[in-house]
C-alpha cells in the first residue's frame, strides 16, 4: 500500500514531509547522520550541547546545509543542575543568526532563551515527561511540546507516567501540537500515537538502530538483540533516571547506586569523553540510552527504510480499521 503523508500541525509548523522526529542523541546527532532523517521526509536535530564552542556548532550547521535542502533542527539541552550558561546562549545566539528553522529544548524551563529563539522567528518543540510542565511550557510560549513516557529511553523525567496515559490528558489540556516519544518503533505506534491524538512522534532507539547512524556495529548488534525486559534505569538516586539497555556498565551503575554512591562516584562512571569513544569503538565501557522499544526492534535497516516501513504499516492499519468501522 502506499504512504500516507499524514499532514498534521506538526508538519505545517515544521516544513516536513512526515510528522516523524528524530530527537538529538548526544554525539551521534552529527549533521551526516541528521541529515538522513531529514531527507527520508522527516526532522532531526544536531545536538549543541556535544560542541565545545558555539562556533563548533556555527560549522556543523553550515554543513548541514550542504547535505540536505530540508528542515532541520538543532537540540538545546540545559542541564538542571547547571542552570543556562553563557555557552548555552552563544548556541542560541548562532541557531538564530543561522535561521536555523527549528529548535528542541530540554532539561529545565526555556524560557531565559525563548525570547531570542522567538524574536528570530525559530520554532521552539519544548520536551518534558510531565503535563504539568508542559502545561507551563504552553504558558512561555513554545510552538509544541514532546511528552517522554516511562518506557522511552535516555532521560525519562520523575512521574514514571505511561505514553497512552501522558498523550490523552496532555491532548485535552493543550492549545498547541503534542508530539509522542518513547515506545513508538513502527508503524503500529505511530498510529497509536496518532489516534490518541499526537500530532508527531519523536523516535530515538528505532533511528539508533540504522545502518547510518555513527555508533559501531557491535553496539548495534548487541542492543538490537535486547528484549523489552532488558533495560534498566541507571541514576535514579540522583533523581535523573536514565533508561539504558542492560549491559556491565550499566549494571555497576546500579552496584553503586545500592551501596549508596554520590553523585561525583556515579558521574564518574559516564564521563563525556568516555561515551564518545566506547560509541566508535564499539567497546561497550558505558551505558547505552535505549528504550523499551528495542523489543520490537529485529533488524538494522536504513533510515530511509524506517519511515517508509512506518509509514506503509500505517496507512495498511488505517485501511484495516476503516473496514472494521464499515
Amino acid at each position: 500500500m502506499s504512504k500516507i503523508k499524514f499532514k498534521t500541525r506538526v508538519t505545517e509548523l515544521i516544513g516536513c514531509e512526515y510528522p516523524i522526529l528524530c530527537g538529538g542523541m548526544q554525539w551521534i546527532s552529527r549533521s551526516e547522520f541528521v541529515a538522513q532523517v531529514c531527507n527520508a521526509g522527516g526532522i532531526g536535530f544536531i545536538t549543541a550541547e556535544t560542541f565545545d564552542t558555539a562556533e563548533e556548532l556555527r560549522q556543523e550547521i553550515k554543513k548541514m546545509h550542504d547535505l540536505t535542502d530540508k528542515p532541520f533542527g538543532v537540540n538545546i539541552s540545559m542541564l538542571p543542575e547547571l542552570g543556562v550558561s553563557k555557552r548555552t546562549l552563544a548556541f542560541c545566539d548562532v541557531v538564530c543568526e543561522e535561521a536555523v528553522p527549528c529548535v528542541e529544548t530540554s532539561g529545565r524551563s526555556p524560557e531565559p532563551v525563548l525570547p531570542r529563539l522567538k524574536a528570530a522567528g525559530i520554532k521552539v518543540i519544548h520536551k518534558v515527561s510531565s503535563v504539568k510542565h508542559a502545561e507551563k511550557a504552553q504558558e512561555l510560549g513554545v510552538d509544541a511540546v514532546t511528552l517522554v513516557g516511562f518506557g522511552s529511553g535516555a532521560h525519562i523525567g520523575l512521574d514514571n507516567i505511561d505514553l497512552f496515559v501522558l498523550i490523552p490528558l496532555a491532548v485535552r489540556r493543550l492549545k498547541i501540537p503534542v508530539i509522542a516519544g518513547g515506545g513508538v518503533g513502527d508503524g503500529k505506534g505511530f498510529l497509536g500515537a496518532l489516534a490518541m491524538g499526537a500530532e508527531g512522534v519523536l523516535l530515538g532507539t528505532r533511528f539508533l538502530l540504522t545502518e547510518e547512524c555513527p555508533i559501531h556495529l557491535s553496539i548495534k548488534e548487541q542492543t538490537v538483540q535486547k528484549t523489552e525486559t532488558e533495560t534498566v534505569l541507571i541514576m535514579n538516586t540522583i533523581r535523573n533516571p536514565l533508561r539504558c539497555a542492560r549491559n556491565r556498565p550499566a549494571e555497576d551503575i546500579l552496584a553503586l547506586e545500592e551501596k549508596g554512591a554520590t553523585l561525583a562516584e556515579i558521574l564518574e562512571k559516564v564521563p563525556r569523553g568516555k561515551v564518545k569513544l566506547s560509541y566508535s569503538t564499539g567497546d561497550q565501557e558505558t551505558p547505552v540510552p535505549c528504550g523499551q522499544v528495542v523489543g520490537l526492534i529485529d533488524e538494522i535497516k536504513s533510515v530511509k527504510s524506517v519511515v517508509d516501513d512506518i509509514l506503509s504499516e500505517a496507512a495498511s492499519l488505517l485501511d484495516r480499521l476503516n473496514r472494521m468501522a464499515g
